[in-house]
């Protein structure tokens, strides 16, 4: 097994916030590892060490086989980064952009690796438009050809489908899964569990410290979570009385549905009991990662406090 990713112990802390935590993570090359967690639990500064545009207060590490403290810039060649936030230049056109890129890494073919690089993301099309008239799904290929132009072993993306619509995240996901296959190490973070299950693998950290790492269906299995779903009339509005339970960890809403989970079966069952009569359904179901990833949020402090 060859190890893109293998670091060890990484913490970074912002005045008093101790925003990444003793964290440790591996990634063999050419696996997609999806990074989950709420809004400020250390995503994108765990991103950033790990392509070296910050270092670490502690802990060590390798990225495509190079120290991600003594060797960063050779970390940084060889690595893409796509940002959360559009990032390139909006009064360039789509090609200028492109070429624009090529300069700055110092790529030698610059014509006909932007060629290239237009045609493979659909944007041949479009290579005279300006950046800053795209639409979301547009600007999203626009920035992972900027990307993977200086044909990366590692690519990093934060959030890179947010607010982006169904079917540009399909086809975003495609070209990854593409890339991959070709050897490329993906390491992405996303808020969408449709995405996290298109991952070879995830990761889940919350407020600073990884706590969940392996296959979708292993995170799912070690969570321990019992769920029942429950339907009939109405059944949705009983998340709030439910949610407050004894043995209930979490009731949420799906649709008209709701999906009521616990650890405890007796508890859970002693919960559910008072509600199991007519016009109210209930079956025992596999719980979705979206259960097992809110009980995880339960489970966390938030590192603010």
């Amino acid at each position: 097994m060859t190890l893109a990713i293998d670091v060890h112990g990484l913490n970074k802390t912002f005045g008093d916030k101790h925003v990444v935590n003793d964290v440790t993570i591996q990634v063999e090359q050419g696996r997609i590892c999806g990074f989950l967690g709420p809004n400020g639990s250390g995503k994108t500064t765990t991103l950033r060490m790990l392509c070296g545009l910050l270092t670490p207060d502690s802990g060590s590490g390798e990225a495509l086989g190079f120290d991600i403290i003594a060797q960063a810039d050779e970390v940084k060649r060889r690595t893409g980064y796509m940002t959360q936030k559009f990032s390139l230049y909006e009064d360039l056109t789509i090609a200028e952009n492109l070429q624009f890129t090529a300069r700055v890494y110092g790529l030698d073919r610059r014509k006909d690796r932007v060629d290239k690089a237009l045609e493979r993301l659909g944007l041949a099309t479009r290579r005279g438009q300006l950046a800053g008239t795209l639409s979301g799904g547009w600007k999203q290929r626009l920035a992972l050809a900027a990307a993977t132009l200086h044909e990366p072993k590692l690519l990093l993306l934060d959030e890179p489908t947010a607010g982006v619509d169904p079917k540009a995240r399909r086809t975003f996901w495609d070209e990854i899964h593409a890339l991959a296959a070709e050897g490329l190490t993906v390491l992405v973070s996303t808020h969408y569990m449709d995405e996290a299950e298109r991952c070879h693998e995830i990761a889940y950290i919350s407020y600073g410290r990884l706590i969940a790492r392996g296959t979708a269906a292993e995170v799912i299995a070690g969570s321990g979570l019992i769920t029942f779903h429950g339907e009939g009339p109405n059944a949705d509005k009983l998340a709030h009385e439910l949610a407050t339970a004894p043995g209930v960890e979490t009731a949420a809403a799906f649709g008209a549905a709701i999906h009521v989970s616990g650890t405890d079966r007796a508890a859970l069952e002693a919960a559910v009991k008072p509600y199991r009569r007519e016009p109210y359904r209930w079956t025992e179901v596999p719980p979705t990662l979206e259960d097992v990833f809110i009980q995880l949020m339960g489970q966390s402090q938030d590192n603010v406090q």
